[in-house]
């Protein structure tokens, strides 16, 4: 970029104006998304929002979690509740090991409705418990064939190995890359070229602990699988922990959902959007434009 510049006395003494170049930050474009990534993170988007809320929904036809085989009314690990007071008012309550909070108008009791989550957070609606059934389990099967396939390709394309397995000199760098997130300092130039670790780390949890965990669980909670495969049950301690570990995993997804989508916003959420459609994602230099006279 070019322009001329000339100050007040200059003008006045006739002298000719001085011509600046302005370097500007280098622009490089990288194709960081294949395709088989793309459609696989498109189709997540409506299956896992659709999985979550009818998730929601069975959880409030009895909305108590317990830990072992058998639910015990009087002590549950997690349970929203509406309770009425001494002077006659409802209110919600959440309890979370044994420690009661006050959570009227979200949980418990919102809309004058004695109700665990609210319901525009709940699919099909209402209290529609078999239809809310039927789509969570068609929407779990779109989920583990999506993610199988993703998985195959991510193995065989080594998408794994290369880009989503921290490195030694990732792990090295957390501290730093921790910092970065807190001050809101992105990477720029070649780092921002591949994953920080912090998005490895979940990353691969997420691909390799989180939603193995949820399937299992799920496939645990089945009295059709319970039946062929009662050793599923076992190893996860008994039905109504793997209702729990269930929940855990699936707010584990919503928490994961929740600080991607933020990051992508602050990170740049047109480049972003862009890269998750295209492909093509842009970096800019991390070096500082500089003027100087020609």
């Amino acid at each position: 970029m070019k322009f001329f510049v000339q100050s007040g006395s200059e003008l006045h003494r006739g002298v000719e104006p001085r011509l600046l170049v302005a370097a500007l930050p280098p622009v490089e474009c990288v194709y960081r998304h294949r395709l088989p990534v793309r459609i696989s993170h498109w189709l997540n988007v409506p299956v896992l929002i659709i999985l979550i809320m009818s998730g929601l929904q069975i959880f409030n036809a009895h909305p108590a979690l317990y830990w072992g085989d058998r639910s015990d009314r009087d002590r549950p690990v997690f349970s929203i509740r509406p309770m009425q007071t001494e002077s006659g008012e409802v209110r919600g309550i959440t309890t979370i090991l044994g420690h009661p909070f006050d959570t009227t108008g979200v949980l418990g009791y919102s809309n004058g409705m004695g109700r665990g989550f609210p319901a525009w957070a709940t699919v099909p609606g209402g209290k529609w418990l078999a239809m809310g059934r039927q789509w969570h389990l068609f929407f779990a099967w779109l989920f583990v064939i999506n993610g199988l396939i993703f998985t195959a390709y991510a193995l065989a394309s080594r998408h794994v190995t290369r880009d989503l397995a921290p490195t030694g000199r990732d792990l090295r760098r957390i501290g730093k890359s921790i910092k970065g997130h807190l001050t809101l300092r992105h990477p720029a130039g070649d780092e921002a070229k591949r994953y920080n670790v912090l998005q490895k780390l979940a990353y691969v949890a997420i691909l390799f602990i989180v939603a193995p965990l949820i399937v299992l669980t799920g496939l645990a909670m089945s009295p059709t699988i319970d039946a062929a495969a009662p050793w599923l049950l076992t190893a996860f301690g008994g039905r109504q922990a793997a209702r729990t570990i269930h929940f855990i995993a699936c707010f584990s997804f919503v928490g994961f959902i929740i600080v991607h989508v933020i990051q992508v916003i602050l990170a740049g959420f047109f480049n972003n959007i862009r890269s998750m459609i295209t492909g093509w994602f842009v970096i800019k230099s991390d070096h500082q434009g500089v003027s100087h006279e020609a």
